[in-house]
């Protein structure tokens, strides 16, 4: 008996010694891994709690401010080629204080567009200057002074109201033209300037998508008789305006 007993006491801790390691290795694998991911989980949530108003105040502050370099930015249209960044400076600056002033020329060919904007230091300055210059005349030319406003803000109303009375003063005439493949940055402004350099414009307009003011790459010009409509398209057809080469024909 006592020769039996000696093999199955040896065999016995043998046995056992294989599902305790078996045991403790996962269970201390997993309890390894199961602790990593709650701290990244408890920042992550921390963060987004702290990030979200942040991004709701600089979504708020620049819609509160009154003095936004939009409601400063003067447009001054229909110059003559001649004024200069530094007279337009002199002429803007007689009745306000001005940040910046320029005239805007053409890349190609480096004549002055006929337009030119001016960043007031306050809104009341931007006032003065619209209402000293608005509808005065320079060599002749009859300048047209505005507030202007930042592209992103196209669908706001003041914007559109503006379009639409544009649109509305359009005189249509027998003699008109079509004019195609618009830059965006082309005003009805522009238009009246280009062609009124070969004939008597009566008026001028740029088409724009229905209730935006996304241009849509085309426009009409009026003409008060049928040979500066045929002077037009001949000089004007295949020209450049605002880096692009445009479309002239009968409308």
């Amino acid at each position: 008996m006592a020769t039996f007993l000696t093999p199955l006491v040896s065999f016995k801790p043998t046995v056992f010694s294989f599902p305790s390691q078996s045991v403790t290795s996962p269970q201390t694998q997993t309890n390894v891994l199961s602790l990593k991911p709650f701290p990244s989980l408890a920042g992550a949530q921390s963060s987004r709690v702290r990030f979200i108003p942040h991004a709701v105040e600089t979504e708020e502050k620049p819609a509160s401010d009154p003095n936004a370099e939009s409601s400063r930015r003067v447009y001054i249209g229909n110059i003559p080629r001649t004024v200069d960044n530094e007279q337009l400076s002199k002429l803007v600056e007689e009745h306000g204080a001005a940040e910046n002033v320029q005239v805007m020329y053409d890349k190609y060919s480096g004549r002055s567009r006929r337009f030119g904007f001016a960043t007031m230091k306050s809104v009341e300055d931007a006032n003065a200057v619209i209402d000293k210059l608005n509808g005065t005349t320079i060599e002749g030319r009859e300048v047209k002074v505005n507030i202007t406003e930042k592209p992103i803000a196209s669908s706001s109303s003041p914007d559109l109201s503006l379009l639409q009375s544009e649109d509305s003063a359009f005189v249509d005439s027998p003699y008109k033209v079509y004019v195609g493949n618009l830059a965006k940055t082309v005003t009805k402004e522009m238009l009246e300037n280009l062609f009124s350099e070969k004939g008597k414009v009566v008026s001028a307009k740029v088409s724009r998508v229905p209730a935006t003011s996304k241009s849509t790459g085309f426009g009409f010009v009026t003409f008060s008789s049928e040979e500066d409509v045929e002077a037009a398209i001949v000089a004007l057809n295949n020209s450049l305006l605002e880096g692009q080469k445009i479309r002239v024909n009968k409308a």
